[in-house]
């Protein structure tokens, strides 16, 4: 009897949130659920998860239960926290990303402001185990617009704003092709958490606790940018930009690159390229996708490993660097996205991300992959797996249209965590599910 309740745990699992996450149409829905089994790191958890989603017209709606139970009963990390009781929305959302009106609440996954100079593909919910509820929001009026992020509802953490103006729009030039869509933007951002500038401590055994005797207080950071279309048409554009960043009390840096769409029957492009004149103590699109992983965290002996202390450190030499990105998605049916910044010389701060999807009409095939690494030092730890990366890979058959048998392996965090619950850190954790997802489309 035990084995049979394995097997048909096993046989309904749940797919669980991969790199691109469903586009509805409006009236439309999808419904996942599931039991089954994880090993993390190496232990066992039975598990159930529902994950229905469901659009009405501009108005779309998530939800992401998540049960994991092992043999001390409901594994603690599940819900702990206020947080991780909100996170069961996924998201609420209105309307979609560069709409005239768009609002997004609950998990951001890929959120950027502006040209990405400060905040670039954020993810507020890098660990399964610490999961946050978040506000995103933007509005274009065509002459004047605004857009916002606000990480964690719960508590404070990072927040940033982006206003922007196309000047020409107020008068008869900006009929005029080309000069006529010229835009200025103005940004600021901060991260208010407590330990978002510490520059130095110790971790105090008897308060359980990481002790600042240097603290920066928040990090704050300003912008300019200014934007200059060259051509747009129903299938293609090309756009130039420049950047100006300024981290308050540490250093700034410049930006220039173009941006360049293709969207055509099917077939969309989307590619970055950029320039970056970094100076000294100044880290480019600071708030990148794994920013709540490396805003605090403390080494084997205790010691502060913290992103303001690496932005302290950085470059004592202004290093400049390039950085670009691409998206392609063909048909739904064959979608990959990626990036990677480098610097000049020795680099001491790459980046790269890396996702993809390849489900191909007419064949059981399914792949699903995604990858995250900063702090690149040499091209050969590009794809190593440490405390600065995370990863995803599923592959798998479809027996049926609606059903998928699979192998999962991540890679992802787990918080190390103090006294009330106080997250000290984040650790590697390895995930391993054997999975039978379920979808089943609504329509409405």
């Amino acid at each position: 009897m035990k084995k049979m309740l394995v097997f048909l745990m096993l046989l309904f699992t749940l797919q669980a949130q991969a790199q691109f996450d469903n586009v509805l149409n409006p009236n439309e829905g999808v419904v996942e659920g599931g039991l089954g089994m994880s090993w993390i790191d190496g232990q066992p958890n039975y598990t159930f998860r529902l994950r229905p989603e469901v659009s009405f017209g501009n108005f779309g709606a998530g939800l992401d239960l998540n049960l994991e139970f092992n043999s001390n009963g409901l594994r603690s990390e599940n819900f702990n926290t206020v947080s991780d009781y909100l996170s069961i929305i996924r998201y609420l959302r209105w309307g979609h990303k560069n709409d005239p009106l768009y609002i997004r609440v609950g998990a951001l996954d890929n959120s950027t402001l502006g040209y990405g100079n400060i905040m670039y593909l954020y993810n507020n919910s890098p660990s399964f185990d610490a999961r946050t509820i978040g506000l995103e929001v933007g509005f274009d009026m065509d002459r004047w617009g605004v857009e916002a992020v606000y990480a964690n509802i719960a508590k404070a953490g990072v927040l940033g704003a982006r206003g922007y103006v196309r000047p020409l729009k107020f008068t008869t030039a900006g009929d005029i092709p080309i000069i006529g869509a010229l835009e200025v933007g103005a940004t600021f951002t901060t991260d208010v958490d407590t330990k978002a500038g510490y520059l130095g401590g110790y971790y105090d055994i008897v308060k359980d606790d990481f002790i600042a005797t240097r603290d920066t207080g928040s990090i704050q950071i300003i912008s300019a940018d200014i934007g200059l279309p060259i051509f747009q048409t129903s299938v293609t554009s090309l756009e130039l930009y420049f950047t100006h960043t300024q981290i308050l009390d540490f250093g700034s840096g410049q930006s220039y690159g173009a941006l360049f769409n293709f969207d055509f029957t099917g077939v969309s492009l989307k590619v970055k390229l950029e320039r970056n004149i970094n100076g000294k103590q100044y880290i480019p699109a600071y708030f990148d996708a794994l920013y709540e992983i490396d805003r605090f965290g403390m080494d084997e002996n205790g010691a502060l490993i913290g992103k303001a202390k690496f932005l302290e450190n950085a470059s004592l030499d202004a290093v400049n660097g390039w950085y670009g990105g691409l998206i392609l998605d063909v048909m739904n049916l064959f979608r990959v996205s990626g990036s990677y910044q480098r610097l000049d010389g020795d680099n001491q701060n790459g980046t790269l991300y890396l996702a993809g999807e390849v489900d191909p009409m007419g064949t059981p095939m399914v792949v699903r992959a995604g990858y995250d690494k900063t702090g690149i030092t040499t091209e050969s730890e590009m794809f190593t797996l440490d405390d600065r990366s995370r990863f995803f890979i599923e592959a798998g058959y479809k027996p049926y249209p609606f059903m998928t048998v699979s192998m999962v392996y991540l890679w992802t965090f787990q918080p190390i965590r103090g006294v009330d619950e106080t997250i000290l850190g984040y650790e590697p954790q390895k995930r391993i599910e054997p999975r039978v997802s379920f979808e089943m489309p609504l329509s409405f």
